[in-house]
This record gives C-alpha cells, sequence and structure tokens, in this order.
C-alpha cells in the first residue's frame, strides 16, 4: 500500500490545529501530516511543535515567514512529500469545513484506480452547509465558469480537497504554476487533465468553519476569474504553436 500524506495550510489556526491532526491520527488508515504555517502570529507553529513530542515520526511542519499563498504552501509540501517517497499526497483545510474522515475515500479511490480523486461539493447537488447564500452562489456558479471557459466536465473545479497519487505530482512543473490563491486549485486540476490523468469526483459535505475567520478574499477571487482566462489563451497559443511547427 502506499504511503499517504496529509498537506495541511495554516495561518492564524490556533483553535483548530491540534484537533485536526488529533482526528487525522485517529483514522484507521495511516495519514501522516505535514503542516505548513505562514508565520501565524497567534502561535499555531508553537501548538503544532508542541504535538511533534507526541508523534514524533508522523507529524511534520514547515514554517515560513509570512503569508506566501496558499499555491506556494501546496507546492512546497508537495516537492517535501515527494522527496520524502510519499506515494499519495492529499490536501486538506484545518478547519474541519474538509471531515478528515472522508480522507480514505479520496485515498480509496487514487487505490482503485484514479489519479486525483477530488472531495466535491457539487457532484450530487450542493452540498455545503452554514454558508451565506451569497457565498453559495459565487462558489457554485463560479465552478459553472471555469467549465465553461476551460471545457472542462468537473464539477467543483476551485475544490480544495484533494489526494494526488506521486505520478501526476512528478510530471507536473511546478515552476509553471502560477496563481497563488484559490485560483491555484483550478490550475492544479487543468494542468493534470491535460496531461492525461483521470480525476475522479467524490461526493462530500462541506460545513463552513466554526472557529476562527475565513481567508476568502476579493483579490484571491478576481485572481481566480482572469486566471482561467489566461489558462485557456496559453492553451490555445500551444495549440497554434504545435499547429505552425
Amino acid at each position: 500500500m502506499p504511503t499517504r500524506l496529509v498537506i495541511i495550510p495554516t495561518y492564524n489556526e490556533k483553535e483548530n490545529v491540534e484537533a485536526i491532526v488529533r482526528k487525522v491520527f485517529s483514522l484507521n488508515v495511516r495519514f501522516d501530516v505535514l503542516v505548513i504555517d505562514d508565520g501565524s502570529p497567534d502561535g499555531t507553529a508553537q501548538i503544532v511543535r508542541r504535538l511533534q513530542d507526541e508523534f514524533r515520526d508522523r507529524l511534520h511542519l514547515m514554517e515560513r515567514a509570512g503569508k506566501q499563498g496558499l499555491g506556494t504552501a501546496y507546492i512546497a509540501g508537495f516537492r517535501w512529500g515527494l522527496e520524502h517517497g510519499y506515494g499519495q499526497i492529499c490536501e486538506m483545510d484545518a478547519d474541519f469545513s474538509h471531515n478528515p474522515d472522508d480522507l480514505i475515500r479520496l485515498a480509496e479511490a487514487c487505490d482503485s484506480g484514479a489519479d486525483i480523486a477530488v472531495g466535491s461539493r457539487y457532484i450530487t447537488g450542493v452540498n455545503v452547509v452554514n454558508w451565506p447564500m451569497k457565498r453559495v452562489m459565487i462558489s457554485y456558479y463560479g465552478s459553472a465558469y471555469v467549465r465553461r471557459v476551460l471545457r472542462l466536465k468537473v464539477r467543483d473545479m476551485t475544490a480544495g480537497f484533494k489526494c494526488y497519487t506521486r505520478r501526476v505530482l512528478e510530471a507536473i512543473d511546478f515552476d509553471r504554476i502560477k496563481m497563488k490563491g484559490y485560483g491555484f486549485q483550478i490550475e492544479m486540476k487543468y494542468t493534470a487533465i491535460k496531461l492525461g490523468f483521470k480525476l475522479v469526483e467524490i461526493p462530500i459535505i462541506f460545513v463552513d468553519r466554526k472557529l476562527g475567520s475565513t481567508k476568502m478574499s476579493s483579490g484571491i477571487f478576481r485572481e481566480a476569474l482572469w486566471g482561467v482566462i489566461k489558462l485557456r489563451l496559453r492553451r490555445i497559443r500551444n495549440y497554434e504553436l504545435r499547429i505552425r511547427n
């Protein structure tokens, strides 16, 4: 069986980080955890360091100076996971909006032949709890917009709860991934699909955080909006270059 790593980016998650780590380690399938903390002033990293005394070989911490973006955190985690020999590498939020129990279902999907398993909020309707209607509409129709522009069939393009097999991450040139916010999730899916990998969506229920504050901002939304158009134009330009050659 492949070894599995869960990457959890954090910024000011002192209310959640210990509980999420303990929950992952309580699962009946082994997942190691890499917390990537971007200089949280609330002491998140100190909590993780204390937990490392208890979970020495399973809990890892990467500390970075200041907020550098979700995408750069995950790419740093992917590189670390590949260097340390993990066969499956998962992404998950620290705030319990992603149910850690669903990690097992994502891993099993990859065991069964998927290259990427996505925890999807929209594959069986709209499975979001405690979000205001405005945010649900932005997320749902945002995914529809991305599908239309990029001509993909994935229902939840902005989903951040995923399991990658090692072969996918080895094939992606991380230096070419440009988006740093939630657009990063779109760009990674798009890149993997265009490389020919199989993506499956696993239905999940997404529950808005109870503790801490959201990291969503208008700048992150604009990056995703315009980044999708740039992805599409880049695909067209690459196609035209191949035709000319």
